[in-house]
């Protein structure tokens, strides 16, 4: 009589979970996310054709991530290889339809690192590099720096025959259009943030930085603790937005940081480190993924762009 009330009380209890949707969920085997920049736009706003082409350009990525982890691809080339996607992509402020600075010219930040060494790389104000993304990961496995800028990062490129193009490449109808109006908003900034099978964390940040920017600014973006961080302990980070303001409270860090000393959830982290922006009279936004697989997405903007795939559920994506 007494295992059978008890095992009526274990029945009981576990429905009790499930009403309340508090059941513990099963841990994904591996997990995506990604942003495509945080900005005061309103996506009900967009057309028909718009709209389904920033959907289905997040989408693209997602899946790409999601077949490369399924495989067991680790972390640290999924995040590249997602990002070298966006890089490509016009829609998006990084490579190609990157925003170009107060003299007309474009100038490219690119950030990765890795959880399960915490190795980074990164470059910052190269013109001539078709994907910056693949640069900052030859500069995190050929050299013993972490960050390198201009010519001498092009020269580097050079060197280990990263493609190279012409500064003309990175142009497109809507970004000229936009300087030749000086209007300076322009969202895109992209991050991807992985979790693998094996546990390891990375986050990859590339940008073409703000539009209208002084001649060498360099924002968060190619930053490690400001616009990414990674720690296999804790969480992969990638942010977007006002760089000075992540540059000031080291954004990405932050959130790891208050996991770490602070014993916060990851929600809390995020909340938290946004907080601190807000506070600052900053605006943007950050994506987060824990060693557990838990994705967050913070902003204080009216949108960003983002969406994130894990092993065990279908594609979500929102802006």
């Amino acid at each position: 009589m007494k295992k059978f009330f008890y095992l009526l009380l274990v029945l009981l209890s576990s429905q009790l979970f499930i009403i309340n949707g508090a059941f513990p969920q099963e841990q994904p085997e591996y997990c995506i996310v990604v942003h495509g920049g945080a900005g005061n736009f309103i996506s009900s706003e967009f057309d028909t054709v718009t709209y389904w082409k920033y959907y289905n350009s997040i989408k693209e990525v997602l899946l790409l991530g999601d077949s490369l982890l399924s495989i067991g691809s680790k972390a640290i080339d999924v995040v590249e290889k997602c990002a070298i996607i966006f890089e490509n992509n016009p829609l998006f402020n990084s490579g190609k339809g990157a925003v170009v600075n107060s003299k007309g010219e474009f100038e490219l930040d690119a950030s990765i690192m890795d959880g399960s060494n915490l190795k980074a790389g990164a470059v910052a104000g190269v013109k001539i590099v078709k994907n910056p993304i693949v640069l900052a990961r030859m500069v995190m496995d050929s050299t013993s720096h972490v960050m390198l800028i201009g010519a001498g990062a092009e020269e580097f490129a050079r060197l280990k025959r990263i493609e190279i193009v012409a500064p003309e490449y990175f142009e497109t109808p809507e970004v000229m259009k936009r300087y030749n109006s000086a209007v300076k908003d322009k969202n895109g900034t992209i991050g991807v943030v992985v979790l693998d099978k094996y546990g390891n964390l990375a986050a990859a940040t590339s940008t073409g930085g703000m539009m209208m920017k002084k001649y060498g600014r360099v924002g968060d973006s190619p930053i490690i603790g400001a616009g990414t961080y990674a720690d296999n302990h804790f969480a992969a980070v990638s942010c977007t937005g006002h760089g000075e303001y992540f540059i000031r409270t080291l954004c990405a860090y932050n959130l790891v940081a208050a996991m770490k000393y602070a014993n916060m959830n990851i929600e809390d982290a995020a909340e938290n480190a946004i907080h601190q922006i807000a506070n600052l009279g900053g605006t943007g936004g950050l994506i987060a993924v824990d060693k557990y697989g838990n994705v967050v997405f913070k902003f204080n903007t009216k949108s960003m762009f983002r969406g994130y795939k894990k092993s065990n559920s279908n594609p979500v994506i929102e802006f």
